[in-house]
């Protein structure tokens, strides 16, 4: 107690002339001195190398065509392809096997049961360089040839036609690219980006996010243009397929790949599958006596269970485009496996501007064009024919040997390509139909077809 009184008045006069002295702020000099504390003389320049080296070695790489997934952890130039396959051929040969069941799982005494094909199952443990967490019931291992020891666990087998399907390189169109289709970008981006940017919405409300979208319309209204715009949009894995790919000649092959198609996308962690063309494979079921469709009506089928069956989908999104909707199978069409169905329309008059102004963008035009004359010059005209007439436009100005493309030019390529070429268009063979269906119930119509180019319409009273 007695040291306490005498130390405590010096505590009293350390705090008042801390108190009295001011505290000296650290200008930019003292901070630049500080971070210099523990560099050597050179740290600077050898960062400076070292990132330069990284630069050229990605520029390197991106020339010669070499991705990060090819090469590995080392760079091309640090390759010993001579001792690789020395070592390979040193190693014992394995067997591929399939393990069926885990007897004791999450134990130390834990035993694998494996199916060699053809030969017999056994029960066996594993190897030196294989981790309990690594084996899963179902899965395709590698064996020796002795014991049986399961040494690597092996990726699951899928058709290689399969994983070419999917998109590496992200294509370069952008929501921007594709004109005169707000309503359908909204409602496509309602089911693609928001479950995957904001799944807690649907969480908090109790509900499952749609997973399939058809989109359907004339020929060249943007389907594909918008299924490559969410391509390059999102993360997830893309798999394009086309409805004539999945049509095989052997029985069950066009149902074989549906299956490897859907097991490589419940591999990732989401997904998003688009069939173009889908009324190849998913055309109504009928029965013509002979047979001749029925290889098609099973690859049908086995998307339609894919899409909504005994097995949980998962996180995989599926997109369909077709100009033909009334042809596809009623047990396709129903919620649950397609959720939307997003119309694709022939633009207005304000869509076919923008539509104009999206491909003149990246070409050399003269000023002052009257882009609202030229949307008004094609009436009925989808986003492709005006993309034709741009490019149309653009070969009068080479002819000309002229740098920029003139508003004569836009006009000579329309009366080309919509007036010249309008029997060919998809938009006329679409008013004609039109017609047809609309003046059926008054007259009796025989439609011949003496060529492919004219149409002749007797009307029978």
């Amino acid at each position: 107690m007695v040291e306490e009184h005498i130390n405590q008045p010096a505590k009293d006069v350390e705090v008042d002339e801390l108190e009295g002295k001011k505290i000296a702020l650290l200008d930019e000099e003292d901070i630049a001195l500080l971070k210099t504390y523990g560099l050597g003389p050179y740290s600077n320049s050898i960062k400076t190398l070292e990132s330069d080296l990284r630069s050229i070695t990605k520029n390197v790489n991106d020339l010669c065509g070499v991705k990060e997934s090819d090469t590995g952890l080392t760079q091309p130039s640090q390759w010993d392809l001579t001792q690789d396959k020395q070592s390979v051929q040193e190693e014992q040969p394995l067997q591929v096997a399939r393990c069926t069941k885990v007897l004791n799982p999450n134990t130390e005494e834990a035993q694998y049961v494996i199916s060699v094909k053809q030969i017999a199952k056994f029960v066996v443990g594993l190897g030196q360089h294989v981790a309990p967490t690594d084996i899963e019931e179902g899965m395709r291992v590698g064996v020796d040839r002795t014991k049986y020891f399961i040494n690597i666990p092996l990726p699951p087998k899928i058709d290689p036609s399969v994983t070419m399907m999917t998109v590496e390189d992200k294509p370069d169109v952008t929501y921007n690219d594709v004109g005169g289709s707000k309503d359908q970008v909204e409602k496509l981006r309602e089911v693609v980006e928001l479950p995957l940017l904001h799944p807690e919405k649907f969480v908090q409300l109790g509900i499952d996010p749609p997973k399939g979208v058809l989109c359907y319309g004339p020929p060249g209204t943007g389907k594909t243009l918008l299924a490559r715009a969410v391509a390059n949009r999102t993360d997830a894995c893309f798999i394009r397929v086309i409805g004539s790919e999945l049509v095989q000649k052997y029985v069950g092959e066009g149902a074989r790949l549906v299956r490897e198609l859907f097991q490589l996308a419940r591999s990732k962690k989401a997904c998003l599958i688009f069939f173009d063309e889908v009324d190849a494979i998913g055309g109504a079921r009928f029965d013509d006596g002979q047979g001749g469709d029925n290889e098609v009506q099973r690859t049908m089928l086995e998307i339609v269970n894919q899409l909504d069956g005994f097995d949980a989908r998962g996180n995989i999104k599926v997109l369909m485009a077709t100009n033909r909707p009334d042809t596809l199978d009623p047990a396709l069409l129903r919620p649950g496996r397609l959720d939307r169905k997003v119309e694709f329309g022939l633009p207005d008059l304000a869509s076919r501007t923008q539509i104009f102004r999206i491909h003149t963008r990246s070409m050399a035009v003269e000023r002052d064009i009257r882009y609202d004359l030229l949307s008004r010059l094609c009436p009925n005209a989808t986003g492709a024919e005006i993309h034709s007439v741009c490019t149309e436009a653009g070969m009068f100005a080479i002819r000309q040997r002229r740098k920029t493309v003139s508003e004569k030019d836009f006009l000579d390529a329309i009366t080309k390509v919509i007036k010249g070429y309008q029997k060919f268009s998809s938009t006329a063979k679409y008013m004609v139909g039109f017609v047809i269906i609309a003046f059926s119930s008054c007259f009796q119509i025989r439609v011949y077809m003496r060529d492919r180019l004219t149409f002749t319409l007797v009307f029978l009273s």
